[in-house]
């Protein structure tokens, strides 16, 4: 079995060797990128399990670059982002980041970040139910999600997001029992997150937020997956 292996994006040579000896030093295979053209040839020849993508990069922008992978791929991205760069952070969860951490960051932190990443469990199948909830219908042996009989396209984390919610219709989940359930016990990042994968699910469902046919927002508290 091959040691996970986490591509680190970042112009800056000294950023990319600190965070090469800290992930090294717990067994992670390393490859790095100092620009976005490389990250994307270097994602498409080695295909890491985790990239850490920096958002400011020389050429192609770090955000680009996730829109790249994203059109190919699930594997994890954690962003790297400026504390001043709010927009940055909820446009690259929107793009499908799983992740955030802001510069200056502490090394220590962001290694534990990507392990939690890379131990973050897919939704156990014994819990995958699927079945089919009026026009929508989850095939959990496939993976795949249908509304009114068209595939629809969805990441990982927003099927599982999805599996999760609907394993329990009318079950009121907190944020952070998402957290728990879909992005690992040991996620101490932003509940936000949550949010946006929860929009991000909702336009692909095609679903309404103020009238919602399948996730129901209940304020204060958390989501529900409506009864049929």
């Amino acid at each position: 079995m091959r040691s996970p292996l986490v591509l680190v994006v970042d112009d800056e040579g000294p950023i990319r060797e600190i965070v090469r000896r800290y992930l090294q030093a717990d067994g992670i295979d390393v490859i790095e990128a100092a620009d976005g053209a490389t990250a994307i040839e270097q994602f498409t020849t080695h295909r890491p399990d985790v990239v850490v993508l920096d958002v400011m990069l020389p050429g192609v922008d770090g955000l680009e670059v996730l829109r790249r992978i994203r059109a190919t791929s699930d594997a994890y991205v954690l962003m790297l982002t400026a504390r001043t760069e709010e927009t940055d952070r909820v446009v690259g969860l929107s793009v499908g980041a799983d992740d955030y951490v802001t510069k200056p960051f502490s090394p220590r932190e962001l290694s534990a970040r990507v392990k939690a990443l890379l131990r973050r469990p897919h939704m156990p199948e014994a819990t995958i139910a699927g079945g089919r909830f009026g026009e929508l219908s989850i095939d959990a042996d496939r993976h795949e999600v249908h509304v009114r009989g068209q595939r629809v396209g969805l990441s990982v984390l927003e099927f599982d997001l999805l599996v999760a919610l609907s394993s329990a219709p009318g079950r009121v989940f907190s944020r952070r029992q998402l957290l728990e359930r879909v992005w690992g016990f040991d996620f101490n990042g932003d509940e936000r997150v949550v949010d946006v994968h929860i929009r991000n699910l909702r336009r692909a469902l095609g679903d309404d937020a103020d009238t919602p046919t399948w996730v129901a927002t209940v304020r204060g508290v958390g989501y529900k997956f409506l009864e049929s």
